[in-house]
């Protein structure tokens, strides 16, 4: 016979056994007894392995043993449970880590996994990147699973490149029923949990991305422009010898001007401009104002 259980399981078999279950059903709650390990990772300032005790809250691990999120910026949501497991905002901070609790919040145990997220990640995108890999991992026998999971997929990268049409909110729910209700195994029943908390908690930049063209966090590289503020730039040249799509002009002490149909986005402006400057601005979805040419420093749009 064959007795297949993960390492986890089988690392508390010992434990348990010198100790006696008494001792292990001291930790955790009334129904979620125990430790359970957890992979702290993402946007926090201490990130491993951690092994707490069932019922410990979400604060507790990401502010108390995490330390926090880095560069102390704001906690946005926390992915708990895998790659298909759910997306939970600040309100659930306070609230238990068991099966219980995470599974009323649309969430899971899962694996264990636990990643952090901080308020510069667009939660549609987050839903895209995890449909991704538990689509690629699709074994093709049910078709719910099979075809449900890449007509998600495709709605998905359609939004997050700005193709987002009316209705995809909710054809993404009703696909992510089918495919729940639908599959024959676990990786199909939990798959949808990204799209339906990340909906059920940040509708608003779902609606942000398909009526407005826009990436409230400023994440999509497809709804995301650069434009260096006149009132700011000293003309020091060095976004331009840094820019790969050679898109900025401008001559020393001239305001830079960055050409919209040659740049490819990727954000080296943004990140080279001298700090005591910030002249490069990062927008979506916005009107700016900005001279067409290269005008002397100084000089008004």
């Amino acid at each position: 016979p064959t007795n297949i259980n993960n390492v986890e399981t089988w690392a508390n078999v010992s434990a348990i056994l010198q100790r006696g279950s008494n001792w292990y059903a001291g930790y955790g709650t009334e129904k979620s007894k125990g430790t359970k390990t957890f992979s702290l990772v993402g946007q926090v300032v201490r990130t491993g392995l951690i092994e707490v005790p069932m019922g410990i809250t979400l604060r507790e691990i990401i502010y108390g043993i995490g330390g926090g999120i880095l560069q102390g910026r704001d906690f946005k949501a926390v992915q708990t449970g895998g790659p298909s497991g759910g997306c939970l905002p600040s309100s659930f901070l306070d609230s238990p880590v068991d099966y219980e609790s995470l599974a009323a919040a649309g969430s899971i145990v899962g694996s264990g996994g636990m990643v952090v997220l901080d308020e510069s990640t667009c939660m549609v995108d987050v839903a895209r990147y995890f449909l991704n890999f538990t689509q690629a991992e699709s074994c093709g026998k049910c078709i719910p699973c099979r075809w449900g999971t890449k007509q998600m997929l495709d709605i998905l990268e359609d939004i997050v490149e700005g193709k987002g049409r009316d209705g995809d909110i909710e054809l993404l729910l009703e696909l992510s029923e089918a495919v729940k209700d639908g599959s024959l195994c676990a990786l199909g029943g939990t798959a949808p949990n990204p799209v339906l908390t990340t909906i059920r908690y940040f509708r608003d930049e779902y609606e942000a991305h398909i009526a407005e063209k826009r990436c409230p966090a400023l994440a999509c590289k497809a709804l995301v422009s650069y434009y260096i503020l006149p009132e700011k730039c000293e003309g020091c040249g060095i976004c331009a010898r840094a820019c790969p799509s050679e898109a900025i002009s401008g001559g020393k002490r001239m305001v830079h001007i960055i050409d919209q149909d040659k740049c490819s986005r990727c954000g080296t402006c943004f990140e080279v401009c001298p700090i005591k400057f910030s002249a490069v601005g990062k927008f979506s979805g916005e009107a700016v104002e900005a001279p067409a040419e290269p005008v002397p420093v100084g000089s008004k749009a």
